[in-house]
């Protein structure tokens, strides 16, 4: 026994000629017929007198009745009513009343009563027969109406299967007798978002029923959506229509919905509705193409409630705009024997069936003749037509996601009352009564058994039910395709699987996707985004899906588009010009292959050659005048020094190790102190003998090599004992300074403490200074007989040159830092070589005739 609530009110209605839910060998239904309109001609003051009438409700229409051992009851809803509003200036009858105002609920509650009385008669709570009640329920594919019907039905405790999803839980006050042939409706949800953050479409339109589950959606499930980021261009309610009379209203409202949609920046929508809203959106559509508004492409994306369902008045409307939609819809797989069922169906043979025929009127724009007399427009319906000859706008033979809901629904029950009644049999010896208590099982003992069943269905997948009544099960993702001549197709190209793991939830093969047009993916944002090397910055008064984008600042980059934040590069690394990405720093020292290394190290040889040469040609003429005067020892430690020194440039060239870096400015400190200390004590020597020549001089004592030694070997051991401090507490170390320059790793040594590398030249410093002054003193004393003005010449040199060497230092850095500490060493040291010596070696070597003692004996005039 099946009766279905219909929610159609009108005098001649257009109805929907796509099944919305199909029982395999069972039943088979589909929803259309005609509701007289009914009218009242009492005027206000015709009413009649205070007597109380009791009426028959209003008969439902459609109903379809097949006997057997067990009645599965089945509620279906149906889907436009057209009747114009109670205006009250009539008395209002009984049934218009009825209607207006409590259709909804009411009729659910009519036909649930229906199932529990006897066949054609309403007599509530009354059995005329245990062979006419139902076992359990099924319905859909409203929610809001299945638990209007679990109201009644959880009273007498009948198990109820819906195939309706709910973005909630079951009412927790009837949670043993409710069971869903859906998945869990978070779970299409979270889909649904995966596949958004999949595709990157993050600015997205919202269509949803005006009902308390499209409430539910936008309160709960849109919350979760901007959690992961996603903004809504406009969230906008479906129209809908409560009377004829406001017709009119809705389209208007439906008129602003399409400008809405229709000029969103958003190529993306979101669309949340029922088994018919497809209907309302391909109306919307061709009203809104009809005033030659511009047309713009987008994507709809449909929950898995949503079938393809048309008017007959339709069927002619074009469906491209759902060319390229995606929609997730339960797992279904195409039965021929449902085909096979479906083509048997004869509306002159069904006579049991009382929705057959309205439905064969609508689909086949025909009519069965009721009166001889009466003249038709339409052609005659023989029932010799096709199913399969209609388009597929108007009535698809394959099972769709409802119809195999409704399949597995009655598999399950099956299923169920298999596995009670072996129960029982095990406990029973069989017999007549046996079989007569079998056959008139407990309905509220079959949700036990229903709760619990487990099996495959035609299309492989495992049907079971979780803990909530819910059934465990993925989702398919659909990709629709439409083509001229008004058929389309629904190809799967991914699925959603709520238990697979996370990596695993979304499975989709974007290559078999056919999108809206050009066949590339398109794009849903806010905005451009922002290209590698900008980020984000957020818009004043914007969604925060909407952004500006900005440079990144010097130093840093994004390698990504629609970065938040820009990000320094490693350590080793630097920014390319369009800060996109980075490249590997280049190491730069101070090496012997670059021009400025070779030079300064061809510069350091030849002057140690030199140092070389001249201290060869004094040991060579070590017994003339020239060398012997002004302390021939000196002369010796101070070329070999100098050419120590020239040696030492060579330490600070090529790459820093750890040797080099802990003995170079050490070996430097010592070497030019010796050098600057026997400066030192040849003009000390210089001036002791002038002074010691004088009459009772006491200092002609000090006069020789004892005082020049002490000179040298104070200064040297005092500058040596400083470095040996500096190297044991604090020792020099390769270095790599990957700050200093943007482009480059300077390998450098770290001085380990610069007080201290300051205190060997503060030292070095002092001692040129003093000999300086000293020198400077000195330098009215005789020429022929000392070189003191070639002293001071010489110290002003090197003083010159370390002066300008602090600030020069500090100035640069990596490899130019330790040309300038080389050059300094060089020049300053070729300025004691030069001043020093060059005039002796003159002599020496060019002018033997002038080294001869009477000539240094003379005295100027």
């Amino acid at each position: 026994m099946f009766s279905s609530e219909m929610s159609q009110r009108s005098h001649n209605c257009e109805l929907p000629t796509t099944a919305s839910a199909i029982i395999h060998h069972l039943c088979f239904l589909q929803f259309s017929g005609q509701f007289q309109k009914m009218k009242s001609h009492m005027e206000v003051g015709d009413a009649p007198s205070d007597q109380c009438t009791i009426h028959d409700p209003l008969p439902i229409l459609h109903k379809y009745h097949q006997l057997g051992d067990f009645i599965i009851g089945g509620i279906i809803s149906q889907m436009y009513v057209f009747s114009d509003q109670l205006v009250f200036k009539h008395h209002p009858s009984q049934a218009a009343v009825g209607q207006h105002f409590y259709f909804s609920a009411s009729r659910t509650f009519q036909a649930s009563m229906e199932l529990l009385s006897a066949r054609d008669r309403f007599i509530p709570n009354y059995r005329c027969s245990s062979l006419s009640n139902p076992i359990v329920a099924i319905g859909g594919p409203s929610a809001y109406f299945c638990q209007n019907m679990a109201t009644v039905l959880s009273t007498y405790k009948i198990p109820q299967v819906t195939y309706a999803s709910t973005p909630k839980k079951n009412d927790q006050s009837q949670p043993a007798f409710f069971h869903h042939m859906f998945p869990n409706g978070a779970h299409q949800y979270m889909g649904i978002l995966e596949l958004l953050l999949h595709f990157s479409w993050t600015w997205i339109g919202v269509m949803y029923t005006d009902d308390i589950y499209g409430d539910i959606f936008v309160h709960d499930i849109l919350l979760m959506f901007s959690k992961r980021n996603i903004c809504f261009d406009f969230i906008e309610i479906f129209p809908s229509l409560t009377f004829s009379t406001q017709f009119d209203d809705m389209m208007l409202d439906g008129r602003k919905l399409c400008s809405v949609f229709m000029r969103s920046s958003a190529n993306v929508f979101v669309v949340f509705g029922g088994s018919q809203t497809m209907t309302v959106m391909t109306t919307l559509i061709h009203f809104f193409a009809f005033e030659n508004a511009p047309e713009k492409t987008k994507v709809w994306i449909m929950t898995a409630d949503m079938e393809f369902t048309s008017l007959a008045f339709q069927r002619g409307w074009s469906i491209h705009y759902i060319h390229g939609a995606i929609s997730l819809s339960v797992p279904s797989t195409n039965l021929l024997e449902f085909q096979k069922f479906v083509q048997m169906r004869n509306p002159t043979v069904d006579n049991e069936d009382g929705f057959i025929k309205d439905f064969w009127e609508d689909a086949f724009a025909c009519t069965f003749p009721r009166h001889i007399e009466e003249e038709y427009v339409d052609p005659i319906c023989t029932g010799r037509e096709t199913l399969e000859n209609l388009p597929k706008t108007v009535f698809e033979m394959s099972m769709t996601g409802h119809s195999n809901n409704v399949y597995d629904a009655v598999y399950a029950v099956a299923y169920a009352l298999h596995a009670m009644h072996l129960h029982r049999f095990k406990q029973s010896v069989m017999g007549n009564k046996g079989r007569q208590k079998l056959l008139n099982p407990k309905p509220f003992l079959l949700h036990l058994f229903l709760r619990g069943v487990s099996f495959n269905n035609s299309a492989g997948e495992k049907i079971a039910f979780n803990q909530n009544g819910e059934l465990i099960a993925r989702f398919d993702i659909i990709n629709w395709v439409t083509f001229p001549n008004q058929s389309f197709l629904r190809v799967k190209v991914g699925k959603i699987d709520p238990g697979a793991p996370t990596h695993k939830v979304l499975t989709i093969d974007e290559e078999a996707i056919i999108w809206p047009s050009n066949q590339t993916l398109p794009l849903s944002l806010c905005n451009e985004p922002c290209l590698s090397g900008q980020s984000k910055t957020k818009k004043e008064g914007k969604p925060f899906c909407c952004y500006d984008c900005v440079a990144c600042t010097r130093g840093k980059i994004t390698n990504q588009t629609d970065m938040d934040y820009c990000f320094q590069c490693p350590e080793d690394r630097y920014p390319n010009r369009d800060q996109d990405s980075c490249l590997p720093k280049d190491v730069s020292y101070l090496s012997y292959e670059e021009p400025l290394g070779t030079s300064l190290a061809i510069f350091a040889l030849s002057l140690s050659f030199i140092a070389a040469w001249v201290l060869g040609t004094f040991v060579k003429h070590q017994n003339t005048p020239i060398v012997k005067a002004n302390n021939r020892s000196l002369s010796y430690i101070l070329l070999v020094s100098l050419f120590l020194c020239f040696l030492c440039a060579l330490l600070f060239i090529g790459r820093p190790e750890k040797g080099t870096c802990l003995i170079r400015q050490a070996a430097f400190g010592i070497i030019f102190s010796v050098a600057v200390s026997c400066v030192l004590a040849k003009t000390i020597t210089v001036i002791l003998a002038f002074v010691a020549t004088k009459p009772g001089s006491r200092m002609r004592k000090w006069v020789g090599r004892r005082l020049a030694s002490l000179i040298v070997i104070s200064c040297s051991l005092f500058q040596a004992t400083l470095c040996t401090v500096w190297l044991a507490t604090f020792p020099p170390f390769p270095h790599f300074d990957m700050h200093s320059a943007t482009r480059e790793i300077i390998v450098e040594c770290n001085e380990g403490s610069v007080a201290m590398f300051y205190c060997v030249l503060g030292f070095m410093g002092l001692l040129a200074a003093v000999s300086f002054t000293v020198a400077f003193l000195a330098r009215k004393l005789p020429d022929s007989f000392h070189e003191t003005k070639s002293i001071t010449f010489s110290m002003l040199v090197f003083c010159s040159v370390w002066m300008t060497f602090v600030p020069t230092y500090w100035s640069t850095k990596g490899k130019y830092m330790v040309a300038v500490e080389v050059f300094s060493i060089l020049t300053s040291s070729a300025g004691l070589l030069g001043c020093i010596f060059f005039p002796k070696c003159y002599i020496i070597v060019l002018r033997p005739d002038l080294n001869k003692k009477e000539h240094l004996m003379k005295r100027k005039n």
